[in-house]
């Protein structure tokens, strides 16, 4: 527990349109199989058993589970019930817990095809980015080039590798393809920025090798042909990269009002450095190894979590730059986000629901309110948003609560902030 046009920039003092963030985190599963112990030592087939996601099987068995095979009125009242009304009750039983499964194994294939879908408007978001910016090459505007914040866009770019290793990990495929379409199409805004000189190549060169090593790692793990000591290496890499750009982006926000300095990405690169090396030591506790070892994802989230924030803390300063902000770039950011909402839940993953969420909810809904705030939207635009959103989210729950067997959707919720208990 996705992308948005916006980024988060080291100076955080422009509109964020332009990174593409995709949300998506430290899991809670109906039966998790997922283990966040990253710095332990297995032998290569127990690596990726632990690494595999909560299977369709497992789910299924946690719905029939919640459904009790009923007895008849008459097997209540007799000790030797007639065979005939056994053989009913029996098939009865049969055909409503069959019932239960094929609904939640539609509901498995919808939500795992909202979640591909989602690639659509993530896709329409970046590509007005591409096409103007090879418009102004052509042109031989580079000049305008050097408008496209090319420093934080390499956050965006960390964050969706971020996600993308915690969704491999996860066998998530559709949001695994999300995430690769967000690092894809951020290097070709990186490869324009180099052509222009907008970008210092030094910098490309060292993005590239980054955004290369990430993806064939990724992938090789995912088809279980990476080691596992390749693998914990490449977390450890992606561990003290997000932990120590976070702080920083949150501190820039505010700048000028807080000092222009890189010191809190500084303190937390050295804490992140320290809290990997003594995970890899053996140093830590079981615990304590472990919540390392989900840091990365939950870095990931926080930093796109955050973008809405620093938005918002622009729009306040700055009401006439929400001018400047696109209405269908917002709707497209609500919409691409929300796609994934059902499947987090189902999965009860907590950290993909409560990005997927938030970036739904208060970058994308958020910056259509602001713009209805000042005039900039029409009501009807605003409302359909709304109505669309709103909707969408409590079909969500209504159907997670149906295919569980629940009375409530807060059942569905508490389940995926505390684990399910059965």
């Amino acid at each position: 527990m996705a992308s948005n046009v916006s980024t988060a920039t080291a100076t955080a003092k422009t509109p964020l349109l332009q990174s593409n963030s995709r949300w998506h985190s430290s899991s809670r599963l109906c039966v998790s199989h997922n283990n966040f112990n990253s710095f332990s030592t297995h032998s290569n087939s127990s690596y990726h058993s632990n690494l595999r996601l909560t299977t369709l099987h497992h789910r299924r068995t946690l719905v029939l589970l919640r459904n009790p095979i009923p007895h008849s009125s008459h097997s209540q009242s007799h000790s030797h019930p007639h065979p005939q009304s056994q053989s009913q009750s029996q098939s009865n039983s049969s055909s409503s817990s069959s019932s239960s499964s094929s609904a939640f194994e539609q509901w498995d294939s919808l939500t795992a095809k909202f979640a591909g879908a989602s690639n659509i408007p993530f896709l329409l978001l970046q590509l007005p980015q591409i096409i103007l910016n090879a418009r102004n090459l052509v042109a031989g505007n580079n000049s305008a080039l050097f408008a496209v914040p090319w420093l934080g866009m390499l956050t965006g770019v960390l964050g969706n590798l971020s996600l993308l290793s915690y969704f491999a990990k996860k066998r998530e495929k559709e949001v695994i393809v999300v995430q690769t379409l967000g690092v894809v199409s951020q290097y070709i805004v990186f490869s324009q920025l180099a052509i222009a000189g907008a970008m210092p190549f030094s910098f490309f060169l060292i993005t590239s090798a980054v955004v290369s090593a990430g993806l064939l790692v990724n992938f090789l793990n995912y088809f279980y042909l990476l080691k596992p000591s390749l693998w914990l290496l490449w977390e450890d890499f992606i561990t003290i990269g997000g932990l120590s750009a976070l702080p920083q982006v949150m501190w820039s926000t505010f700048v000028p009002y807080l000092p222009n300095t890189v010191l809190p990405g500084a303190f937390a690169f050295l804490a992140a450095l320290t809290a990997v090396i003594m995970a890899r030591t053996g140093k830590l506790s079981e615990k304590g190894t472990k919540f390392v070892g989900a840091i990365s994802g939950w870095t990931a989230t926080l930093l796109f979590m955050w973008m809405p924030v620093s938005q918002m803390w622009t729009n306040f300063l700055n009401p006439n730059n929400i001018k400047g902000l696109s209405a269908f770039s917002m709707l497209l950011a609500m919409i691409g986000n929300g796609l994934m909402i059902p499947r987090a839940l189902l999965i009860r993953d907590f950290m993909w629901f409560l990005g997927s969420s938030w970036a739904s909810l208060f970058y994308g809904y958020g910056n259509i309110v602001c713009l209805y705030w000042f005039n900039s939207i029409s009501s009807e635009f605003f409302l359909a948003a709304s109505a669309g959103l709103f909707l969408w989210i409590g079909m969500a729950l209504w159907r997670d609560t149906v295919v569980y067997g629940h009375s409530s959707p807060l059942t569905s919720l508490r389940e995926l902030v505390f684990g399910a208990q059965v």
